[in-house]
């Protein structure tokens, strides 16, 4: 299987787990946060739901330069609201998978902060980034949700939550 189908396959296998984590985020505790230093829940789901679009970035841009595009997290305001922006990062996701061909997953790509520049990547490794970054945010959404006695759904096979006592 060439590798823009491997990455498609990814894709799509994560948000099935992605969507069953998000759908079990209460908006009435979108601002509970487990320790002062953490992102509140709704923040954190939120992220979670935008960070499909990072694959769209790569294939779109060249670089991300803080000081032109400060960050600004989408504010969602119930559970509907987190799984439709979900919807929406997934689709442009795919959309860019669509668009790049893979001799273009070499080229430069670069994270500044005006002349800073944090860190220089190429195109395949942000797409990669994106897709660790899905894995480790929603393991936190996980904790959070433990945290709250929610249910945790099963990501690559059933959870404790699942498993017949």
């Amino acid at each position: 299987m060439e590798l823009i189908a491997l990455l498609k396959q990814e894709l799509n296998e994560e948000s099935r787990t992605t969507r069953k984590m998000l759908s079990r985020v209460p908006p009435e505790k979108f601002d509970w946060q487990p320790h002062p230093k953490s992102m509140t829940l709704g923040r954190l789901a939120s992220h979670v739901a935008e960070l499909p679009g990072w694959v769209a970035m790569a294939v779109d841009t060249h670089e991300l330069d803080f000081a032109d595009n400060p960050y600004e997290p989408k504010d969602v305001k119930n559970t509907g609201e987190l799984l439709d922006y979900f919807e929406e990062s997934l689709k442009n996701a795919k959309d860019g998978l669509e668009k790049i061909d893979v001799k273009d997953f070499n080229e430069p790509w670069t994270l500044r902060n005006g002349e800073q520049i944090l860190n220089s990547y190429t195109k395949y490794s942000v797409i990669r980034m994106a897709y660790s970054q899905v894995v480790h945010h929603r393991a936190q959404l996980g904790v959070y949700l433990r945290l709250l006695n929610i249910p945790i759904p099963g990501s690559y096979g059933p959870s404790a939550d699942e498993v017949a006592s």
